[in-house]
């Protein structure tokens, strides 16, 4: 017989390990066979043997943990150990922040009490209390596309965007509930000159580069690659406003390499600072860096972060 006493939890509430790396869409896609995932659970196995379970729990992971078996085996363990739960995918453009970052979450709280929300079985896309995502769609003034651009949506129109890419741009551009990147950029004077992709960059990726604007409503999501890679890591920025990024791109594949630069500098395209991510990722204007940590260190751990509105309003509902 075993002599082992129960196992006492010393928190109330508990974020389980972060175990992205393995659950990634993208990669090995070991799930629970990767050894990485050792940690996750190592504390499923043990958390029904603690004589005092955490009261909360609030895990975050990638798009596409809610298909894996780790989140099978996390939701057997919480139905065992008499929690309620809700399983949510969401973007901080849920709460109006102007940047895509859709993560899977959940919360659990043990009794007594119950949500402050009816739940539900099904994963919520977004919060309860916010309307769907559709639904946020205003109306826009640009021309529909003709009849044989609706047939034909891969039609590449410019900087090989389709007329469905490019009229989904325009649509998250024109939704009011959603803030302008202006309010989240730089005030104080910077020299900003350090953060404008240099020229062979321009030349290499011009076509694949997601361009945003001060007015724009949307950015894509930050990785850690950022600021190092350039294809599917962030947006850039167009500083120069005065010039029609459709312009700079019409007939583009028919320049030469000098005239393709000409045109690409005129927009004067530069990299979000690590502080303008931290402003879209809701860090406290106080936040900062130690002086040691270089551009690329700061890009590498904000990309491996959290959007601190999405989990404080996260951890309201939890609590509340």
């Amino acid at each position: 017989m075993s002599t082992q006493q129960p196992m006492k939890s010393t928190n109330t509430t508990s974020p389980l390990p972060h175990s992205c790396q393995k659950l990634l869409r993208i990669g090995l896609q070991g799930d629970i066979a990767d050894p990485r995932t050792k940690s996750f659970l190592y504390i499923l196995e043990l958390l029904p043997r603690l004589s005092e379970r955490p009261r909360f729990i609030l895990l975050e992971n990638v798009k596409g943990f809610e298909t894996s078996a780790a989140r099978d085996a996390l939701l057997k363990t919480l139905r065992e150990c008499d929690y309620s739960f809700q399983e949510f995918l969401i973007s901080p453009t849920s709460l109006g922040i102007p940047n895509s970052r859709l993560r899977y979450f959940l919360i659990a709280k043990r009794p007594p009490g119950s949500f402050s929300f009816p739940t539900s079985a099904e994963i919520i896309e977004g919060f309860p209390t916010s309307e769907p995502p559709d639904s946020l769609a205003v109306p826009h003034n640009h021309p529909t596309p003709s009849e044989s651009e609706r047939e034909k949506t891969g039609t590449i129109i410019f900087k090989l965007e389709t007329v469905q890419e490019l009229e989904k741009k325009r649509n998250q551009d024109k939704q009011e509930t959603v803030q302008r990147l202006q309010d989240f950029l730089q005030k104080e004077e910077e020299d900003m000159d350090q953060y404008l992709l240099p020229p062979k960059t321009l030349l290499r990726y011009a076509l694949l580069m997601d361009v945003v604007q001060p007015s724009s409503r949307r950015s894509v999501c930050f990785t850690k690659g950022y600021g190092h890679y350039v294809e599917g890591t962030g947006s850039v920025l167009q500083s120069c406003v005065d010039v029609e990024l459709e312009s700079v791109f019409k007939s583009f594949e028919l320049l030469s390499e000098e005239e393709k630069l000409k045109q690409l500098l005129q927009l004067k395209l530069r990299y979000f600072t690590p502080r303008e991510i931290a402003n879209l990722m809701g860090f406290p204007a106080d936040f900062t860096f130690p002086k040691q940590i270089s551009v690329k260190q700061q890009y590498r751990v904000l990309g491996n972060s959290l959007n601190v509105h999405v989990v404080s309003h996260l951890i309201r509902l939890m609590i509340s």
